[in-house]
């Protein structure tokens, strides 16, 4: 049964999805329907993206910037955390899922709308991090995901749909790719990548150049952080908007950034996509060098496993969640000595690390030199590796003495010990 619904705000991107859903929404469920579309840095003409929602049945558009919120408030706190998901993905559209479904609540709230909409479809990810924000802000608004109610199969009975109320789409039987851009990244989906024994086809790529296709020769840059946040590029001061996208154009330059996976999505199945992140595979290999040099190694090793772990919840759409906010408050006091520069040589898909420099070092010529110095014994090591090699030496006399079965024991290897 439909639910009795007078006024939804839809997150909308004129694309395949919801450009179909306007109309889908007016005539099964008789309500108004606000068309929300976020600026990401996709690469779209809005004012053609709002005209097409009014011509399709929208009663309003509301189109708002949030590019440098998105990198500031979302992506940024992701690096400082080092979060990667599943070992290649930088969370690209997972990050910004929350801040769409957010920025809906808040319009909703604003227009006096009872009903908020998404163009997820069932089996994918972001119809969870769209409806977990949903709840954790605002639980009372109801939740249309037509994906889950109409008789629309397919990518290609939406294709037909579309033509037979005259909707302008893109999309087309022959080349049905799902693409999400942003200024983190864009991501590619569907078609021939949905077998995992296709090769990429280079022309899929949108940002990078193909490796045949960059510059035979390195590009060097020099990039500056404070406290965990990249903030310069050659020692001129950007902004966060300004910076992403130059070290986007730097990085597809050199194709850098291209990441081919299958991944565990959340609700149980695999998918495969491709990721074009430029910008932000430089950031994060530049962080992390950073890291190694500011960073102790107790602090460093503990905060790879809180890495994972605020990985898993970007994924999974648990971005409103108290957990979030106390790795935030854990990484940003990691963060405060994570200033410096990170100089780096762009190549053929790579990002060589050429060199890094921070007044917070831990990295200490004289103690690391194999010369002499005065600050470090080398003597010294002789107790220290008895003392912490007592337990292997302990485990192997229990094996020599018969009362543990030893897996590593030579023959005859303590013969000169005896028992008491």
């Amino acid at each position: 049964m439909k639910r009795d619904i007078k006024k939804v705000v839809l997150a909308y991107s004129g694309g395949l999805d919801t450009s179909i859903i306007i109309p889908w929404l007016k005539e099964n469920y008789g309500c108004e329907v606000i068309a929300y579309v976020a600026n990401l840095g996709q690469k779209d003409d809005f004012k053609a993206v709002k005209q097409k929602a009014l011509d399709t049945g929208a009663s309003q558009v509301v189109v708002e910037d949030l590019r440098e919120t998105f990198l500031t408030d979302f992506v940024f706190p992701t690096l400082r955390a080092g979060a990667v998901y599943e070992r290649k993905y930088l969370l690209g559209t997972s990050m910004a899922r929350p801040l769409i479904a957010q920025q809906q609540v808040k319009v909703a709230e604003e227009f006096g709308a009872d009903a908020l909409a998404h163009g997820c479809t069932g089996k994918g990810n972001d119809q969870v991090r769209f409806e977990f924000t949903y709840m954790a802000l605002n639980p009372k608004l109801t939740v249309v995901a037509p994906w889950r109610e109409w008789d629309i199969k397919s990518r290609e009975d939406a294709i037909d749909y579309a033509r037979e109320r005259g909707i302008p789409i893109t999309a087309t039987v022959e080349k049905i790719y799902s693409h999400d851009e942003n200024i983190w990244h864009i991501s590619h989906e569907g078609g021939p990548l949905e077998d995992p024994w296709n090769e990429m086809d280079d022309s899929l790529l949108q940002w990078c150049q193909p490796l045949g296709e960059t510059p035979d020769e390195p590009e060097v840059i020099e990039l500056t952080f404070k406290q965990g946040t990249p903030v310069a590029i050659d020692s001129e001061t950007l902004g966060p908007v300004e910076l992403v996208e130059k070290l986007n154009a730097l990085g597809a330059r050199h194709g850098i950034g291209v990441a081919d996976m299958v991944e565990n999505r959340i609700v149980g199945m695999k998918s495969r996509g491709i990721y074009e992140t430029p910008g932000g595979t430089i950031i994060y290999t530049a962080h992390r060098e950073l890291e190694a040099l500011t960073l102790d190694k107790s602090s460093m090793h503990y905060k790879d496993l809180i890495a994972e772990q605020y990985a898993n919840l970007v994924y999974n759409g648990e971005w409103f969640t108290p957990l979030r906010e106390s790795l935030d408050a854990f990484t940003d006091s990691f963060q405060r000595c994570v200033t410096g520069v990170v100089r780096l040589k762009l190549f053929k898909g790579h990002c060589l690390i050429a060199g890094r420099k921070s007044p917070f070092s831990l990295y200490r010529e004289d103690l690391a030199t194999f010369g002499q110095d005065d600050a470090y014994d080398q003597s010294d090591a002789e107790g220290f590796i008895h003392l912490a090699g007592l337990p292997l030496k302990v485990e192997a006399l229990l094996a020599e003495f018969g009362v543990k079965k030893g897996k590593y024991r030579a023959e005859n290897y303590f013969r000169t010990f005896k028992r008491d």
